[in-house]
């Protein structure tokens, strides 16, 4: 089990110096009385990535730490908070020199980033390491000074080898600071912000493969503005990706919000763009956005249905309601974020990333993309395709027939129409207001249907389903309302 660990900040301050530089003269240093040396100890980190290094480049250390008896993996990630890390332990060798497997918890969570290749270790920090205590009267600690020889090296097709010493100075009292800085001057120490671990990665990244720059079209053109955003939402989709697999809140729905933006964006301004590639990252784009639609469909629905419980007085609340939402949801939730993983753990899914990574470095640009012209067709066929949409749905409304769908359709135009003017550079307030009311309905339209369901199964299980009935009557009404108002426009 991967556990998160924070480590506080301490006042120290860290020195380099030339390998086998050996500890500092103390005698005589003021208020320091007597020293204490602790036994020495080994300290390793090795560091893991793909062959082309794909961790490092994005910002990910994954390395294994041994100390003494202890073992253990460790996952930094780029948006944790400082001294922040996941860690799981690694059980005893069965066979000396054997790397450890990387654990199944880790491994999901880079899953997105090394896309199905093989981590092995890339590079290895070993840490010689010396503790000595400086007591002052009564025999209380004042400082700590750790003394580190330690030897860097890297793998791969460039090797380097590299050795120094470095000290690090703990103390609370500005004085001594001063005086034992002077001490380490003597044996070669200077300060130093940079550590080992920043010094390998540095090593690693420059040794990583280069990735082919990401193009951005004649400057000030449509095609310039249409690479711009398309390069922002797939940072913003890999970005998520991590966050997703962390399970953490909306996650998944920003995951399918930026798959929504890049597909929107290419349909809206599929002129500026040629040959099959378009075409088919927008069939993947929306593949992406379907398999993970259940698990963003359920987060929303299990926060309405519970607001709408609190909401109500407590005479309307008969039975233990909440409890079934929750066994409900959680059922469907467990099922769900299985079906998510294994999208995103997916060949397809891995595939679809890279081929927007190479539509990214050689975009297949059109005539159309060379001026900022390009934009205006496409930007005013999307806002008349809404206004239709739109159209069609008060419509039906007016006529009383059926509108869900309709309603539904128009508010996908709507989505469409305000993305294609985020690309333009317009505001798109107008068009989110809309949707954002579309959108309820939609929300209100499918919560009656999971509130009848949840009436069903408690009438089923022997339970009261009286408090369902409100609901799905309250959900109704909703639904109504905005129609009412989408009619009246």
């Amino acid at each position: 089990m991967a556990v998160r660990t924070t480590t506080p900040a301490t006042p120290s301050t860290s020195y380099r110096a030339p390998a086998a530089a050996g500890a500092p003269n103390l005698a005589g240093v003021e208020g320091v009385r007597s020293t204490v040396e602790e036994a020495g100890e080994v300290l390793e980190v090795e560091r893991y990535d793909t062959p082309d290094l794909r961790l490092a480049t994005s910002g990910i250390v994954l390395a294994v730490h041994r100390s003494g008896d202890e073992t253990h993996w460790q996952l930094d990630l780029p948006d944790a908070l400082d001294g922040e890390q996941l860690r799981v332990s690694v059980p005893p060798a069965g066979v000396e020199g054997v790397d450890p497997e990387l654990p199944a918890e880790l491994r999901e969570l880079v899953q997105g980033v090394v896309r199905g290749a093989e981590v092995a270790p890339v590079g290895r920090i070993r840490r010689v390491r010396a503790r000595e205590s400086l007591r002052g009267g009564n025999h209380r600690e004042i400082a700590e000074i750790v003394r580190d020889e330690v030897q860097l090296a890297t793998f791969g097709a460039e090797t380097t080898l590299e050795n120094w010493s470095e000290a690090t100075v703990t103390t609370t009292r500005p004085a001594l600071a001063a005086a034992l800085q002077e001490r380490l001057a003597q044996v070669g120490a200077v300060p130093a912000e940079s550590s080992a671990e920043a010094e390998l990665d540095r090593l690693l990244r420059r040794s990583a493969p280069p990735s082919p720059p990401r193009k951005t079209g004649r400057k000030g053109s449509a095609g310039e503005a249409l690479l711009t955003y398309l390069g922002k939402h797939t940072d913003r989709l890999a970005a998520a990706d991590l966050a997703a697999r962390r399970d953490e809140e909306d996650a998944v729905h920003q995951v399918r919000v930026a798959a929504r933006r890049i597909r929107s964006a290419l349909k809206a301004y599929g002129d500026l763009v040629t040959g099959p590639r378009p075409a088919a990252l927008i069939e993947e784009l929306r593949w992406l956005g379907r398999a993970l639609a259940g698990s963003r469909d359920l987060e929303v629905q299990e926060e309405r249905i519970t607001l709408a419980l609190q909401a109500l007085p407590p005479e309307l609340v008969l039975g233990s309601v909440q409890a079934q939402v929750t066994r409900h949801f959680a059922r469907a939730q467990a099922e769900a974020r299985a079906a998510t993983l294994a999208a995103l753990d997916g060949e397809r899914y891995a595939a679809l990333r890279g081929a927007l990574e190479h539509f990214l470095q050689d975009p297949p640009l059109a005539r159309e993309a060379r001026s900022k012209k390009g934009l205006k067709k496409p930007l005013a066929k999307t806002d008349k395709r809404f206004e239709r949409r739109v159209a069609a749905a008060r419509k039906a409304l007016l006529a009383g027939e059926p509108a869900d769908v309709a309603i539904h359709s128009a508010r996908k135009a709507g989505k469409r129409a305000r993305y294609a003017t985020e690309v333009a550079g317009g505001d798109s307030k107008g068009h989110k207001a809309v949707t954002s009311a579309l959108g309820e309905h939609q929300d209100a339209v499918v919560g009656r249907e999971v509130l009848r369901e949840l009436g069903a199964r408690a009438h089923v299980d022997g339970e009261n389903g009286f408090t369902f009935g409100v609901l799905y009557g309250r959900a109704a009404a909703d639904a109504a309302r905005i129609e009412e108002g989408l009619a009246s426009r």
